[in-house]
């Protein structure tokens, strides 16, 4: 079975989901709302998070950084990083986040075998599903298999946000919008599909709810039309 599957994306009030003061609190506040058992970051965003805040980097990795949690069943959600080319290297930091019980990472055949033993050293789990890419309708799947994973929130940018959308596992798309113009290059957006190797990508949207929440802010929300997901 697939879990459901949210987007939810913070934007200026000319699209950028960059350069821009964006209000966190009210954002994870909303997204607090759909209780995920899972939360789905790529690696772009990551590294992106690194770049802009480099102490995620903390060297040396400590080994005991990397024991599963013990205990009692942990009510926080799972964080799962898309990452088939082996990139983010700072594992170690992303574990001290307390918002997340454990980390996995969804890899494909073609992730290369040092970054798989990579992560098996440090107690990675992950979930290897397609030939030079990640099938990310399977590791879905499969994250609701193994994991019990019944809802999914994404944390991306416009790349894996395509890649979801073309595969058409994704239910509902929610956009905050703040009001701030925030200029500059039109790149990152929210849907990138030409990225993504999906050139011809649409996708229509149904609206089913806007309201005006925090400082100004018009929170959207859309359900998708899946049935449009392969006129690529």
């Amino acid at each position: 079975m697939l879990p459901r599957v949210i987007l939810h994306i913070a934007t200026s009030l000319d699209g950028r989901i960059t350069n821009f003061p964006a209000d966190l609190e009210t954002y994870y506040a909303l997204a607090a709302r759909w209780n995920p058992d899972a939360i789905l970051f790529g690696s772009e965003t990551v590294l992106a998070a690194v770049r802009d805040n480099p102490s995620l980097e903390v060297p040396p990795e400590h080994e005991e950084m990397f024991r599963p949690p013990e205990g009692g069943k942990d009510p926080r959600p799972l964080l799962v990083i898309a990452d088939s080319r082996g990139r983010v290297r700072c594992w170690d930091a992303i574990r001290k986040w307390p918002y997340m019980r454990d980390l996995l990472a969804f890899c494909s055949g073609s992730t290369p075998e040092e970054y798989l033993s990579y992560l098996g050293e440090r107690k990675i789990g992950t979930i290897v599903v397609g030939t030079d890419r990640i099938d990310v309708r399977e590791a879905l799947r499969m994250l609701n298999r193994k994991y019990g994973v019944e809802t999914v929130r994404i944390d991306s940018g416009g790349t894996l946000n395509s890649v979801l959308l073309q595969a058409g596992v994704v239910d509902e798309v929610s956009v905050l919008i703040h009001p701030f113009l925030a200029g500059g290059r039109a790149k990152p957006t929210i849907f990138d599909p030409e990225k993504a190797g999906f050139p011809d990508l649409q996708v229509p949207l149904t609206h089913t709810r806007t309201e005006v929440v925090g400082n100004g802010l018009v929170w959207a929300r859309y359900t998708v039309d899946k049935s449009h997901r392969c006129k690529i």
